[in-house]
């Protein structure tokens, strides 16, 4: 008879096998056993309303009942094939017809792949090597995308300050960062640099929202020189609308990123443009000086493109964004009321279907004023919830469609408990 571990045994044993005692995402002090609609469970029995999601794919919430029996359908029918399958072609033909940039999709496994492909892609079509990024805006793992993530010095734009070990100087010598919400240093930098093949940016930066025009004004300034728009829509695809961020914001990129909902729990991810575009990675269309090699042993696997055929599926169906939303402006006036009336200085940043807190009453525009002013408080605010059993990171909240009356009255409760702990603090 196997015996069941305790949560502090499986901590033990990460601690030996993977450095840092983790997967590199989420806080190593929890293991979740399982999740169940709405809820996850630790290995040691506790319960909790997940708001981490995954890091947001779960949208529909875990083991959702179409996708399961979808799943379940697919997978004595193959689980890869390192070929073309029926299911992510019509997965792409789905994707093109809710996303306005998209006329070809190619997919790859993971967000931060599309990220860097999407990058590759935009200097194989220009010919130029300089990328503008934004300051904590976060575009996956590769050495363009660790220029100025999470920078601890403040240093002068556009300088480029490198996040990881292991990056060459001369990645950071051809990206170009500037502050979010700023048109101005755009332009300025646009107009000083005429080697720039792409702007790329996440149309909500983390939980920061656009202000208004902002993208349209970037919009404008790539058609002016001849730039092209990247959006990062790994994680608004499909989360702020069923087209994304280009749905709610009524701006057209060049190329696209998308993933997390898009595998409906399963490894996958994409990028997109216009034909013309994509006809980069068509060797004997573009020819072999200005092909862009890209394959990948599961990009386009049949099991995650069923699962996110029916995810879009239950997506698409009459209210659902509407019910989001709705979701999350609860979940933001609960806390909004509690912290108000106990006189704690706070903003909710972000979209009902994706924000957060900052204790703090200064805007939060850009990576450098979205800042706690005590630090403290956001820490004590997030490890009381986790103890009343609400699951969350410390920087983002999402929204799920599994969230129950029951869910919110608990999340209800643990936000007073929250904001208790940091008044009597």
């Amino acid at each position: 008879m196997n015996r069941v571990h305790s949560q502090a045994e499986w901590i033990a044993r990460a601690q030996e096998v993977l450095p840092a005692a983790g997967f590199g995402n989420f806080d190593t002090d929890i293991i979740i056993a399982r999740g169940e609609g709405s809820r996850v469970w630790d290995e040691n029995g506790e319960e909790y309303v997940d708001y981490l999601i995954a890091s947001g794919p779960m949208l529909l919430g875990h083991g959702h009942p179409e996708v399961v029996e979808a799943v379940l359908e697919q997978l004595p029918k193959g689980m890869t094939f390192f070929a073309n399958n029926a299911k992510g072609i019509a997965l792409a033909e789905a994707i093109v017809e809710a996303v306005p940039c998209f006329e070809q999709v190619r997919f790859v496994t993971s967000g931060g792949e599309a990220d860097m492909y999407a990058i590759r892609l935009a200097r194989a079509y220009t010919g130029r090597d300089k990328i503008l990024k934004f300051e904590g805006g976060y575009h996956g793992m590769s050495a363009e995308a660790q220029m100025s993530l999470a920078p601890s010095k403040r240093v002068n734009f556009p300088q480029a300050v490198p996040d990881s070990a292991g990056i060459p100087q001369g990645v950071a010598d051809q990206m170009l960062i500037a502050p979010f919400n700023d048109l101005d240093a755009v332009a300025a930098l646009l107009s000083e640099h005429a080697d720039i093949a792409a702007i790329i940016v996440e149309p909500l930066q983390r939980i920061i929202p656009p202000e208004p025009r902002f993208l349209q004004g970037l919009r404008a300034l790539c058609d002016k020189h001849h730039v092209l728009l990247i959006f990062d829509e790994i994680v608004t695809g499909f989360r702020l609308a069923y087209g994304g961020a280009q749905e709610r914001y009524g701006v057209t990129p060049d190329i696209c990123t998308l993933g997390k909902i898009i595998g409906g729990g399963f490894p996958l991810a994409a990028l997109g443009a216009s034909r013309e575009i994509m006809a980069h990675f068509d060797k004997p269309v573009i020819g072999p000086e200005k092909w862009l090699m890209q394959l990948g042993t599961l990009s386009g696997n049949p099991v995650a493109a069923t699962a996110g055929l029916k995810t879009m599926e239950v997506l698409r169906r009459e209210g659902t964004y509407d019910k989001l939303r709705e979701t999350g402006r609860r979940l933001q006036e609960m806390q909004r009321t509690a912290l108000t009336s106990a006189g704690i200085t706070h903003q909710i940043v972000g979209d009902e279907t994706l924000f957060d807190l900052y204790f703090t009453g200064s805007p939060c525009r850009d990576y450098r004023s979205a800042q706690h002013d005590v630090p403290q408080q956001n820490a004590l605010y997030n490890a009381t919830l986790r103890a009343h059993g609400v699951f969350k990171s410390p920087g983002k909240l999402y929204p799920s469609l599994a969230l129950t009356e029951d869910d919110l009255a608990l999340t209800e409760r643990a936000v007073s408990e929250a904001v208790r702990a940091i008044t009597e603090g």
